[in-house]
């Protein structure tokens, strides 16, 4: 069959490949059951730590790891800037930090100034290559083409008060009806949750009809905001949901086969979620440290900055000359609290530490050992640690998937943490506005309970065939780019 000249990247929110094949089963994803039976599925597609939407739209959206990208997490603090940085944890997280500030840097700075100019995005890299490019709302977006906040409704009168600047993005962008490169008739009421899937499929059914793409990232975030609110086992229903707006861009294409005939589709969960019981006192565990609060109150005595995001946790050793003290103090503090699995940092530049209940194991890059994507690494301590065993050559973590990598990424990069921790199965640190999802379903930790997510692609190719052993949410750019043979 020869290859799709087009191609659709629809990346659904923290899909669980458990409730996929269950709504696959019963009937309810007719859509994403037609690309997996004319392709190809995968149920261990693994995010990235912390397994948390903007590190893990990044590293889709580019196909690196924050160590490249340096989108460290949904909270954390910005040292050139001396302040927080957050993307919206919870609308009263936001509230901590200021509304205005929360939407710039999730909206304009996360793709203008956090992500380093010289990652490119695939947009841009499809852009160069002469690419018509598309895309919905998604928080990477970056592109070769130069938008204008769209004044079309009150509502974005209104954001236009606060959100002043144009942004660089793909040919076609439609982000929460800020950003509208053309009149569609569709309406996201600025991003609702509930309301931003419809906002997509109608875009995207648009765009489909009117000929106006050859690569479309379609963003389908909706059965995350399910998730979190009613557990991961509830995600059929938002499956559903978000298979009902890829069905209305196959109708505007003419239909399942005729759609899948002309275009390559690959669709992909950012991460996956895990249900939560209980909420960790991470702000207790840290009493005897001057800590920053979000007002920025008091930065020359400060000592720390606490981020939490989810089910993982970043620590900031705020004072330079006192840092090779502090740090171990902070390990300490950090493995004493109730609900924290794992905590992580760099003893020396090339070396990590990972602490959890069998001990802590030292880990460097190059060494004999390989895991299952080729990477080599040394270890040292017990490898019960990440619960890993080594047969022949070969170091295997099966309930921290890709463990070495990942963690050695997450310390790598320049805006982490000093400190970094992953929560226990069911349990949860709740953000700076004192939100959790106890009750319903969460992710962030190097567990792969919310880390390893679905993946299905029909009319395009692996990049190699290994990646079929270990996949990673990071493969998803290059199959882009080789797709439309661009750099």
């Amino acid at each position: 069959m020869p290859t799709p000249p087009k191609l659709v990247l629809a990346v659904v929110d923290g899909l669980k490949p458990a409730m996929l094949e269950r709504a696959v089963g019963t009937g309810r994803a007719p859509a994403m059951k037609a690309i997996m039976e004319r392709g190809t599925y995968v149920d261990e597609c693994c995010a990235a730590f912390p397994s948390v939407t903007p590190v893990c739209a990044a590293s889709i959206a580019t196909g690196t790891r924050q160590d490249r990208h340096r989108i460290p997490s949904m909270n954390w603090y910005h040292r050139e800037e001396g302040r927080y940085v957050e993307y919206g944890s919870s609308f009263s997280a936001s509230r901590r930090f200021g509304i205005a500030r929360q939407l710039n840097d999730t909206v304009f700075n996360m793709n203008a100034e956090h992500l380093p100019a010289d990652v490119p995005t695939v947009f841009e890299s499809l852009d160069d290559a002469g690419v018509r490019t598309a895309g919905t709302t998604y928080l990477m977006y970056r592109g070769r083409h130069e938008h204008q906040i769209s004044r079309e409704t009150a509502l974005t009168r209104l954001a236009s008060t606060v959100m002043r600047r144009s942004v660089m993005g793909p040919k076609e962008l439609f982000y929460a009806d800020i950003f509208a490169s053309r009149e569609t008739g569709c309406r996201s009421q600025l991003g609702l949750p509930g309301i931003r899937d419809q906002h997509s499929g109608c875009v995207g059914s648009y765009l489909v009809e009117h000929d106006l793409f050859d690569f479309l990232l379609l963003s389908l975030p909706d059965n995350d905001t399910h998730s979190h609110r009613n557990g991961p086992h509830a995600q059929v229903t938002s499956i559903a949901n978000a298979d009902r707006q890829l069905e209305r861009m196959f109708h505007a294409g003419g239909g399942t086969d005729a759609f899948l005939d002309e275009h390559a589709v690959i669709v992909v969960a950012d991460h996956s979620h895990a249900p939560v019981e209980k909420r960790i006192a991470l702000d207790g565990a840290f009493d005897g440290f001057h800590l920053l609060p979000p007002s920025g109150a008091g930065s020359d005595e400060a000592e720390i900055a606490l981020c939490p995001a989810q089910r993982s946790a970043m620590v900031y050793a705020l004072l330079p000359e006192g840092r090779e003290s502090l740090v171990p103090r902070l390990v300490d503090a950090a493995s004493a609290l109730e609900g924290v699995d794992l905590v992580m940092w760099r003893p020396a530049p090339r070396e990590g530490a990972i602490r959890g209940a069998a001990g802590e194991l030292r880990f460097a890059p190059g060494g004999d050992l390989r895991d299952a994507r080729g990477a080599r690494w040394s270890v040292d301590g017990p490898l019960a640690v990440v619960d890993a065993d080594v047969r022949d050559g070969v170091i295997r973590t099966q309930t921290y998937p890709d463990a070495l990598a990942r963690v050695w990424a997450a310390l790598t990069c320049e805006t982490s943490g000093d400190v970094l921790l992953s929560a226990a199965p069911g349990w949860e640190f709740p953000d700076w506005g004192g939100v959790d999802h106890v009750g319903g379903g969460s992710h962030g930790s190097l567990h792969r309970s919310d880390s390893l997510g679905a993946l299905a692609f029909s009319g395009v190719a692996p990049p190699d065939e290994d990646r079929l052993r270990q996949w990673s949410i990071g493969d998803v750019a290059p199959m882009i780019r080789a797709h439309f043979r661009a750099a």
